[in-house]
């Protein structure tokens, strides 16, 4: 029999200190959904529709459906401000179960395996210039085969790690500085493309005879600007430490989605003024193709720097946010304790972290077995994007009484158009990759038995408390 609550000193944690403002929380949604697609999906994108004008309405499409998510999870984190996002609203609407399976994957798959991703992204940029070309060199070759990259990803994933570990202050500070500076790189880019002379609007208007096309092409193209545009959501993972929340979050959520919108559609016209449709489909760079006819070989060079800040700064966001997922679930005792912890000088869930940077170090120790599964990330992304999205449904029938300092625009029409588009990428990509989809949802369910251990430690679990 579990002990009554006033003998768990720990079902009343401490709180994690609200100490980001709007424009941090906009700097997070700004700079973690901005990484490297923003200069490389127009190639794909290209040979999907094969011309310009399906290609911007491919991301005016996907930019809207990411806007109604968007301000789907206004509501929820208006109305649920506390550190887990969608950890908290699954719990509140579905129960401990849901959002026991959504922590478990979070934490074992999701993020691990999209900071070891983002890590060696980040060092393949980087061998573009000839002074990080020893990063594609074996550093060790037993017992364990070990590339200098995989050497360099893991130490970035500490020093990021590490900057989470000394408080969510500095690590926010961080991210809006380095999220402004990326924007005025990204601008300067189009700006270069769009003052030269080499470019012609008469690019705007050529077509690419052999691109897939139809409904079917129209549909990778929406799904790669879908891509493009995910990590909005892991704001609402920090919301907990968010001063005023009920009007930052709205407001980083919304504008932060405007924000990545206009730049996004910038960078694909400045490409497109300089390169046909022929050459952006054969590109594997096509920013890079871009500033490379504009300004030569420094051009590239450019663009190549451009990127892997713009990476850097995903990392940040996306370490960020994850350790608050198991944070939030310990503090329930739906998860080891030990999680609950918030280091007494930095107030940060150090435990969390330093986890969350172990499980990642693993992964990019044996990145060659493990690359392949990357996808399994972006499975249960939308799967409990979907989920997520459900739930303002359930909390206006239940609990019409909760205070909602913003109320979605459109419901129950745009949620629910959210939730369709969720579900049909779902559907699309348990089809196009059905082995890695199969074993995605075994590791999702691996994580029932972890949750009977955790209640038989544990015993009951705190209430939901709003």
């Amino acid at each position: 029999m579990s002990k009554p609550s006033s003998e768990l000193p720990r079902q009343i944690p401490a709180d994690l200190p609200r100490v980001l403002g709007a424009s941090q929380a906009t700097a997070i949604v700004v700079g973690t959904i901005i990484g490297s697609g923003i200069f490389l999906v127009p190639r794909e994108m290209m040979q999907d529709v094969g011309s310009s004008s399906l290609v911007y309405l491919a991301w005016i499409v996907g930019g809207l459906l990411s806007l109604f998510g968007a301000m789907t999870y206004a509501e929820l984190g208006s109305m649920l401000p506390y550190a887990g996002g969608e950890y908290v609203y699954i719990r509140g609407a579905y129960g401990d179960t849901p959002a026991f399976l959504y922590m478990w994957t979070w934490f074992a798959v999701a993020k691990p395996a999209s900071i070891a991703a983002v890590t060696i992204g980040l060092a393949r940029t980087l061998e573009f210039f000839p002074a990080f070309h020893w990063l594609d060199t074996r550093a060790l070759g037993a017992p364990i085969p070990l590339l200098w990259s995989q050497v360099f990803a893991i130490a970035v994933t500490w020093f990021m790690t590490g900057l989470n570990y000394l408080g969510i202050k500095k690590a926010g500070d961080f991210q809006l500085v380095f999220t402004v500076l990326k924007g005025i790189l990204i601008l300067i880019v189009a700006g270069f493309c769009f003052a030269s002379a080499s470019g012609s609007w008469t690019n705007f208007s050529t077509s690419l005879p052999h691109a897939v096309g139809g409904v079917n092409g129209f549909m990778a193209a929406l799904i790669a600007t879908l891509w493009a545009y995910d990590g909005w959501n892991d704001l609402t993972m920090v919301a907990g430490e968010v001063r005023r929340p009920e009007r930052s979050l709205p407001i980083a959520l919304i504008g932060g989605l405007f924000i990545v919108g206009v730049l996004f559609m910038a960078t694909n016209a400045a490409i497109q003024y300089i390169l046909p449709a022929a050459q952006i489909a054969a590109s594997e760079r096509p920013a890079v193709a871009a500033l490379s006819i504009v300004a030569g070989p420094r051009g590239a060079g450019f663009v190549a720097a451009a990127m892997a800040i713009s990476i850097f700064v995903t990392l940040n966001g996306t370490v960020m946010s994850g350790a608050r997922v198991p944070f939030a679930a310990a503090r329930d005792r739906l998860f080891f304790h030990q999680f609950a912890h918030i280091h007494p000088r930095f107030q940060s869930p150090s435990t969390s972290l330093i986890v969350q940077g172990i499980l990642s170090t693993v992964l990019l120790l044996f990145l060659s077995q493990f690359q392949q599964h990357f996808e399994l990330a972006v499975f249960a992304e939308w799967l409990f994007y979907m989920l997520t999205a459900t739930t303002v449904f359930v909390y206006r029938r239940r609990r019409p009484d909760l205070p909602r300092p913003y109320r979605v625009w459109g419901y129950p029409l745009l949620p629910a158009i959210f939730v369709v588009c969720a579900a049909a990428v779902l559907v699309s990509s348990y089809a196009g990759n059905l082995k890695g989809s199969l074993l995605g949802t075994a590791l999702i369910l691996l994580g029932l038995p972890v949750l009977w251990f955790v209640r038989k430690r544990y015993g009951t679990s705190a209430p939901v408390t709003h």
